[in-house]
């Protein structure tokens, strides 16, 4: 998955879920964050971040020229790049989905079930039916990454209908895609959000298939790369 023009800037503040100042060539400008998550611990004054600039021709009354889309935080192993654009696991896990499921699979994105509409909808050579559900994560804690960073009963609505896809002749399918490299093991975030985590609970029990890859990040590219430990 890439970007098309990327440029450094240098974060300054972040008045809403939207919008960030960010310095840029020594200008500050008005950005727009590709993420409604908190991103507490990633969005520091004067952290590093990286930003494409919009195309402007293809919507002429956007307000913004430019998306954030990558941050450089300090962890003490180093700086590491993550990339917390919230739409770039769904790009990059089609990309990689034929490597999981055949190069002839047929993978169709955003498909309907029930009340939900689900990532992807995967029908492979064995005649097997699969709903996938894909969360990006963003949250790292000295080497281990958590999902969520904030309370989401939406998430959890996914998850119990992943079960009930397994009631109707489906596979079901949780991928949580690291937005990094360099981490540990992935685990639900119970401080956070305990009925998620008893939710995903629930779904290993009843045979929905939870993993967690990581991805080769680079400010203007992210490719999933290895599969992570899941620990419930």
């Amino acid at each position: 998955m890439n970007y098309q023009t990327v440029k450094k800037g240098i974060f300054c503040a972040r008045p809403n879920r939207f919008i960030a100042y960010v310095q840029i060539d020594g200008k500050e400008e008005i950005c727009h964050v590709k993420n409604t998550g908190r991103c507490k611990e990633l969005l520091i004054p004067g952290a590093t971040v990286y930003l494409e600039v919009a195309d402007i021709q293809k919507n002429p009354e956007r307000k913004t020229k430019y998306d954030l889309i990558c941050v450089e935080k300090i962890t003490p192993k180093g700086t590491k790049i993550i990339n917390m654009d919230s739409q770039a696991p769904n790009r990059a896990f089609l990309e990689w989905a034929p490597k999981f499921f055949g190069e002839n699979a047929k993978i169709i994105p955003e498909k309907t079930y029930g009340t939900s509409r689900f990532d992807f909808y995967v029908e492979t050579e064995d005649g097997n039916r699969h709903f996938v559900e894909a969360k990006g994560v963003t949250l790292e804690r000295d080497g281990v990454v958590l999902f969520p960073d904030a309370p989401t009963e939406r998430g959890r609505k996914h998850i119990l209908e992943l079960c009930d896809c397994l009631n109707n002749g489906y596979l079901a399918h949780l991928f949580f895609v690291v937005q990094m490299k360099g981490v540990s093991y992935f685990t639900p975030n119970i401080a956070t959000d305990p009925k998620f985590a008893q939710a995903l609970q629930i779904a290993k029990e009843q045979g929905v298939n939870i993993y967690a890859v990581d991805c080769d990040i680079t400010p203007d590219t992210m490719v999933i790369s290895d599969f992570l430990e899941v620990r419930l």
